[in-house]
């Protein structure tokens, strides 16, 4: 009798083991999701954590299905992340559903979450970062990498790399004009140049662009790279004046080449081409890549970008990044604010833009084996965000569009590899 009941436990056991590791979850992203931000973060993590998931492309707002597995519901409701349980049938009929022919969505399976970087210096600066503030609220670590990570060598330890609010032609974000006085401009000055002179480099604007040649490698290489504001143009331009002072006197002790302009190389650069710099030192911008606020003539209750609509299993990686629950997104300014959509070459795929007003938003291509995703515009919950302003608090924006594209980016890389239909 004793033995039988043994027996009996233990095929419980079992039996309920069974029906345990057949439970599906589902984590909708659509307007019924409670906090779309912290969703990314779950499902990151539960590949973190070596378990596998599947991205529904186009169902329900880009949703998430995982098997029920390393306590997945529990940390969803201590996230307040709506999801729904469901049986192994339930799961295979929405899969059914979604792969069908007769629907624009597509199933993507996400394998192994990428190892990311931030390239972000040490010390505090008067502005935040939209991609730090939302890796750490959707609880997703991240290693902080600068200059001279970069240059030795340690960006291939990492699959995924952000670039930090950025001046990559070594101008300090040309706030010489506004804020050369301010002694958190004076201490970032002092800490780059002497950098650079342990570097070997002769300034910081050559240092800066040797880093920019170097993250381009990395690129080459199959790395992942995603820019916002400043990060972006200046990114480019830094490739295009390899071996050109472009430069002032004020940022690095000697004038900027009379010709300059002339002696860009467009065929370097990722994203833009057939730019003018803008050598004017007291001039907040680099280049007229950038839509300035002054030419942003629209109200902000007005000011929206939309989202192009992909093809989900003809275009599988766009159709990764657009993923969202509104197809329009509210507009929001940077240093670097838009792209004028004359000077994105046409390799590039445009992801999002304003429309009537040629002006890009939100854009993706491919270098070597890897990729870039370019957004402009500096914290997509803040429309005019300037120095000293206060660091956004996502728990007042869980579900907010703009973010979410931020945070579609940390898992394209965990996406399994698939060649594109023909």
């Amino acid at each position: 009798m004793f033995k039988r009941s043994i027996i009996i436990a233990l095929f419980s056991i079992i039996s309920l083991s069974s029906l345990h590791a057949q439970q599906h979850v589902l984590i909708p992203m659509d307007a019924s999701q409670t906090n779309h931000l912290k969703a990314y973060g779950v499902i990151f993590n539960h590949l973190v954590d070596g378990h596998t998931g599947q991205w529904l492309l186009n169902y329900r707002g880009g949703s998430f299905l995982a098997q029920v597995e390393n306590d997945i519901i529990r940390k969803s409701r201590l996230r307040n992340v709506s999801m729904k349980t469901m049986s192994a049938s339930q799961a295979q009929q929405i899969v059914a559903q979604v792969e069908s022919n007769s629907s624009n969505t597509a199933v993507i399976n996400l394998e192994k979450a990428p190892e990311i970087a931030v390239y972000t210096p040490d010390q505090a600066l008067p502005w935040d970062d939209a991609v730090t503030l939302a890796l750490t609220y959707a609880e997703v670590e991240y290693d902080k990498i600068w200059d001279v990570e970069v240059l030795e060598g340690k960006l291939d330890e990492y699959d995924w790399l952000h670039l930090h609010h950025e001046d990559f032609t070594g101008q300090y974000g040309k706030f010489w004009y506004r804020y050369r006085n301010m002694p958190w401009y004076i201490d970032q000055v002092k800490q780059m140049e002497a950098m650079a002179d342990e570097l070997g480099f002769s300034s910081v604007s050559e240092q800066k662009k040797e880093v920019a040649r170097t993250i381009k490698r990395y690129v080459g290489n199959g790395g992942f790279l995603f820019a916002m504001c400043s990060g972006t143009d200046t990114f480019d331009i830094a490739l295009a004046a390899e071996g050109v002072d472009i430069a002032p006197e004020q940022f690095d002790g000697d004038p900027a080449d009379p010709n300059a302009q002339e002696k860009l190389d467009f065929s370097k650069t990722f994203a833009f081409e057939d730019f003018e710099i803008k050598l004017n030192p007291s001039e907040y911008e680099h280049a007229n890549i950038d839509v300035s606020p002054s030419l942003n003539q629209v109200d902000q209750s007005l000011d929206f970008f939309t989202l192009f609509d992909f093809s989900a299993k003809w275009d599988p990686v766009p159709t990764m990044l657009t993923q969202n629950h509104v197809s329009s997104v509210r507009g929001f300014y940077g240093q670097t604010t838009a792209f004028h959509k004359d000077k994105v070459k046409s390799s590039v795929v445009i992801l999002g833009e304003s429309p009537g007003r040629e002006q890009v938003k939100y854009l993706h291509g491919n270098y070597g084996q890897g990729t870039f995703t370019f957004y402009a515009g500096h914290d997509p919950e803040d429309y005019t965000h300037r120095v000293n302003d206060p660091p956004t608090d996502l728990e007042l924006h869980p579900n907010s569009p703009g973010y979410r594209l931020i945070l579609n980016n940390i898992l394209f890389p965990a996406a399994e590899k698939k060649k594109k239909k023909t």
